[in-house]
């Protein structure tokens, strides 16, 4: 439980981070990049998880978080002008 409460944190700050490498022009707002980053974090995590890089109890680091956060904001922006055009 803990560590889902860590990458939540960090996701947060990750999504942060994440929007402002990812180059463009967002238009989503301040929760829509804080859910992004958590996401990314959460995927971090378990993928790593997945492939055996992280413990069952420990979470994705700010790096990887912030990587995972750029992946899902990336495909966020693609689906969005997909729907859009």
């Amino acid at each position: 439980m803990w560590s889902l409460i860590v990458a939540i944190v960090i996701g947060f700050i990750a999504g942060l981070i994440a929007r402002a490498i990812h180059p463009g022009d967002d238009k989503a707002g301040f929760f829509i990049t804080a859910l992004l980053g958590i996401a990314g974090s959460l995927l971090a995590t378990y993928g790593g998880r997945l492939l055996g890089l992280y413990g069952e109890n420990s979470a994705a680091g700010l790096i990887t978080s912030v990587l995972g956060a750029i992946i899902i904001l990336f495909l966020y922006n693609l689906i969005s002008k997909k729907l859009k055009a």
